[in-house]
């Protein structure tokens, strides 16, 4: 989990910007690069569920984090038609990113 080193809101945000605004398959796509948007789509889904319920302890909020941004991997990968990512790296890495996400902002 080398990208986590230097991975932040911003990163986040560029990693989401590459890969949503892609129209067509881009076959450069890494799986740290899936993993870095899914996370920054799955903290974005979040905070708009935290708006509407209120703030969750830290243990719950990590635990949506990570079911959001496995499944926003998933979705990513089918939709993107991405065979060539490794999966399940993808989804782990995607939501440790989540979480660091998560942490960088509440957990100070």
């Amino acid at each position: 989990m080398d990208f986590l080193k230097e991975f932040n809101h911003s990163t986040a945000k560029e990693h989401h910007e590459k890969v949503y605004g892609e129209k067509k398959h881009e076959g450069s796509l890494s799986h740290e690069l899936i993993a870095g948007a899914a996370a920054f789509e799955a903290y974005k889904a979040y905070e708009k569920k935290r708006e509407q319920e209120g703030h969750h302890d830290h243990a719950l909020a990590k635990e949506i984090l990570a079911g959001l941004a496995a499944a926003e991997t998933d979705k990513l990968i089918e939709t993107k038609g991405l065979d060539y990512i490794d999966k399940e790296k993808a989804k782990r890495d995607a939501k440790h990113a989540a979480e660091k996400l998560y942490s960088d902002k509440y957990e100070q």
